[in-house]
């Protein structure tokens, strides 16, 4: 079997405080995985660890059989909420759609953009700036920023969030296709509903003793 992800042994320590300890997760190629368990228990921690935006304190990770983070290949293959990008001054909102999706490799002319911000409630916002936009529709903006463009793998740190219930319904719709047309997803997630729309299988994280 092919993993997408594997996690061997990985712990974080900030300072004296443990956040992570020890722990093992393989993602094969085509699954969709949803981290579970209460505030502290790490699931946010380790989604920065796939992506390589944190090192961890000890064990390892290989994703796609490489180390995470490390040049521009790994971030053709792997898109993520993780970490809100920084925005251009200037550009709106379909502006930078476009821009997310040319980088990339796809055509802005598509229609793809079109649907995506339909489904997501962007259609009306295509000439703000994002610095104007309201704290729900920025996260409507960074799902539609990372959904956009092709990827092999998806790692979202609670995608539901701040989501109305049609556009949570879509947007697990939208996952759902993605992961069956063969891509990977893991995302933390607090919404029950959201994680059997989606049809992911759930990890529970546990806040570790101390």
């Amino acid at each position: 079997m092919t993993w997408a992800v594997d996690v061997r042994q990985v712990t974080v320590t900030y300072g004296s405080t443990l956040v992570l300890d020890g722990i093992d997760l393989r993602v094969p190629e085509g699954a969709a995985v949803a981290l579970i368990g209460e505030n502290g228990a790490g699931k946010s921690t380790l989604l920065r660890c796939i992506t390589g935006l944190q090192e961890p304190s000890a064990g390892d990770i290989c994703v796609f059989e490489a180390v995470p983070g490390r040049g521009a290949d790994f971030w053709r293959q792997v898109a993520t909420t993780v970490e809100s990008p920084s925005w251009y001054q200037g550009l709106t909102v379909r502006e930078h759609l476009d821009l997310v999706r040319v980088v990339n490799g796809g055509d802005p002319g598509d229609g793809h953009i079109d649907e995506l911000c339909t489904t997501l409630g962007l259609t009306g916002l295509s000439d703000s700036l994002p610095i104007t936009l309201s704290s729900g529709q920025r996260q409507r903006f960074l799902l539609a920023s990372t959904l956009i463009r092709p990827s092999r793998l998806l790692v979202l740190d609670e995608p539901e969030q701040r989501l109305d219930i049609r556009i949570k319904r879509a947007i697990a719709a939208h996952l759902r296709s993605y992961v069956e047309a063969g891509g990977t997803l893991i995302m933390a997630s607090h919404d029950d509903g959201f994680r059997v729309g989606v049809g992911a299988d759930e990890i529970v994280l546990t806040r570790p003793e101390s």
